[in-house]
């Protein structure tokens, strides 16, 4: 197929991120021969999201953490004398201070392989035309497109004598806390959560069912059950991305799933934040004249423009400054601070605040009481989803001529990005055993904001999925945290895990209550911020080649979705940014023109020479062609 491959496209996009397959979408859409290539051998770049053995074989990829020296010098041939190469680096340096830990028991002499699990996929080269997809192409599932490795990697390299063993490689660490396998964590299993639901149980019950613990043996045989992204964000219903993913229909290669509560943490606790107005209304937790100051307040920020006389004289003053001046309890002010405008007392001016405030306030109710939706199977689908119409081809080689190039900052070698000041991103991803406020119902998806403790620290997001997400196994919860960096990760992110969540512990008694869920598995690693990198920063780049960057620490998808607009617009400007396609019997192929010709002149000469009503909606001839 790579044969066939054409010598000249318009477009070369070098890289699987959103932005990226954003861009090679609407490009595609607007008639332009586009090339998508990605050396990796997985959709989305640090967008991805992954099984739990492909988690395990990308951070042995990052273990080995060496650079690939190209034993092919052929490319050098490619060079003609007036021309001069850029390089590209194949060392991913976007990822730093990775460290891991296991906390659930295991059995370190069982061999466990993940069930049904697939080689990892060699690196591909993605070529945007719309014909040759529909009849060849092949979009892997998202078990199947994410790379996998041995599922015995930690295991291997815990010998069980040990009480605490680390493998340090290349700024690499990974931990495995054996001693604490011995203890007695409890967990339903899912058929035991089934049959005990409509069964009333009461303390010390002779009937109760024993609970089963998750075992780390569990969690690698369920790990296709996994879907781990390396960012962690979540969709505005009303922003920027879902706006696009209607607009362009790519939506339905997409579920999603409504966040259904907002939480906060006050005082050592997890409390749920009331946002709608059934919610204030209901809520035990404010008095009826909190609840009567919150709708009065949230009811200003939906038209505050409408009466700049409110806040003008407060507007170089932080948005917390500003809410105290508002006849606000402490407690209103924490919940409007934290959990509705999600800022901090020093992160956000008063214009800020009230426009996150309006901006939450506008997406409530679209699709559920809060204002955000989760996609089903992680993050790493909605890059895929702008990804679905290519065809995917396994060799390379070819020289190519372009009139656009658009790379993907981490492409970049270090030559070219010397001078760039990178921001630096925290996440850890956690797996434990119940949520962080337990309820009725075990299918909760939440969002927390912890504020910095100290001065100058930020404050850190918590997102806790559950199994219905289809990102992690029946009885367990996946629990992503992002901060802006001011250390390394695990220094940033460990003190708010400490708060919420335990470790097993080395001993425990058989009816001991566990006021924390309890930790599983916890992953820690730093990830490269470039959103705020300008073009200028990087080195002799050609005027016709375009950097998109990696994820920001946002919240939601904004960022991304300017980005490829702006980019677009100086490829194809004055073009629609990814239009919808046509509708498929709109379309007519030659055989179908010459069939119908004399009907449809006749059918345009009984309507006085006015438009038939079916050919309004006739797609691009460009595309009909294709």
């Amino acid at each position: 197929m790579a044969d066939n491959l054409p010598s000249e496209f318009d477009v070369i996009v070098i890289g699987t991120g959103l932005p990226e397959s954003i861009i090679a979408a609407a490009c595609s859409r607007s008639g332009q021969r586009v090339l998508h290539v990605d050396s990796r051998s997985y959709y989305g770049g640090n967008w991805a999201s992954f099984s739990f053995s492909g988690i395990l074989s990308w951070l042995k990829e990052h273990q080995e953490n060496r650079d690939i020296v190209n034993e092919d010098p052929a490319w050098h041939e490619q060079i003609l004398e007036n021309e001069e190469a850029i390089a590209l680096s194949r060392k991913d340096k976007t990822i730093q201070h990775v460290e891991v830990f296991c906390y659930a028991s295991r059995d370190l002499h069982e061999e466990v392989e993940e069930a049904g699990a697939l080689q990892k996929n060699h690196a591909s080269v993605i070529s945007e035309n719309p014909t040759e997809a529909v009849h060849s192409a092949y979009l892997p599932s998202e078990d199947e497109s994410l790379c996998t490795a041995s599922c015995e990697m930690l295991t291997e390299q815990t010998p069980s004598s040990d009480l605490e063993t680390a493998l340090e490689i290349n700024n690499v660490k990974v931990t495995g806390e054996t001693k604490k396998h011995d203890d007695k964590t409890c967990m339903k299993s899912a058929s035991e959560e089934e049959t005990s639901k409509n069964v009333p149980t009461t303390e010390g019950t002779a009937l109760q069912p024993k609970k089963t613990r998750i075992t780390y043996s569990q969690i690698i045989k369920e790990g296709r059950r996994f879907n781990i992204d390396l960012v962690s964000k979540l969709l505005y219903s009303r922003g920027l991305l879902i706006d696009l993913l209607i607009k362009s229909n790519v939506s339905r290669y997409a579920e999603f799933k409504n966040i259904t509560r907002i939480l906060a943490f006050r005082e050592g606790r997890v409390e749920q934040v009331p946002c709608s107005r059934a919610d204030v209304f209901n809520s035990k937790q404010l008095t009826m004249v909190e609840k009567r100051m919150l709708m009065k307040f949230l009811t200003f920020c939906m038209e505050y423009e409408k009466h700049p006389e409110e806040y003008k004289a407060y507007e170089e003053i932080t948005f917390s400054e500003y809410l105290k001046t508002q006849k606000l309890t402490p407690n209103l002010q924490y919940f409007v601070l934290h959990s509705i405008a999600m800022t901090s007392e020093t992160a956000s001016n008063t214009i800020d605040g009230l426009k996150a405030t309006k901006n939450f306030l506008h997406c409530l109710g679209r699709y559920g009481n809060t204002p955000f939706l989760f996609p089903l199977y992680g993050q790493g689908e909605l890059p895929q989803c702008f990804c679905r119409c290519k065809a995917i081809i396994d060799q390379f080689g070819q020289r190519i001529i372009s009139k656009h190039f658009l790379v993907e900052d981490s492409y970049f070698s270090e030559n070219t990005c010397s001078h760039v000041q990178y921001r630096q991103i925290s996440r850890s991803v956690l797996i434990t055993d119940r949520s962080i406020l337990k309820t009725d119902s075990d299918q909760q998806i939440s969002i927390l904001t912890v504020p910095g403790e100290e001065p100058g620290t930020f404050a850190v997001r918590v997102i806790e999925l559950c199994s219905s997400t289809m990102t992690c196994m029946k009885g367990t919860y996946l629990v992503h945290l992002t901060c802006t960096s001011s250390k390394t990760a695990r220094e940033d992110l460990e003190p708010v895990v400490q708060k919420l969540f335990t470790p097993y512990p080395e001993t425990e008694t058989e009816n001991e209550e566990v006021e924390k869920p309890r930790l599983l598995w916890a992953l820690y690693f730093n990830m490269r911020d470039s959103s705020d990198v300008s073009r200028n920063s990087y080195n002799d780049l050609p005027s016709n080649v375009y950097v998109c960057s990696g994820p920001d620490s946002g919240l939601g998808n904004d960022n991304a979705v300017k980005q490829a607009e702006t980019l677009f617009q100086l490829i194809c400007p004055n073009e629609d940014f990814c239009p919808p396609p046509p509708n498929p019997e709109d379309i007519i192929t030659d055989g179908d023109s010459l069939q119908s010709e004399a009907s449809e002149a006749s059918v345009i000469l009984e309507a006085n020479s006015e438009t038939p009503k079916g050919s309004a909606s006739l797609g691009n001839p460009e595309e009909a062609s294709q």
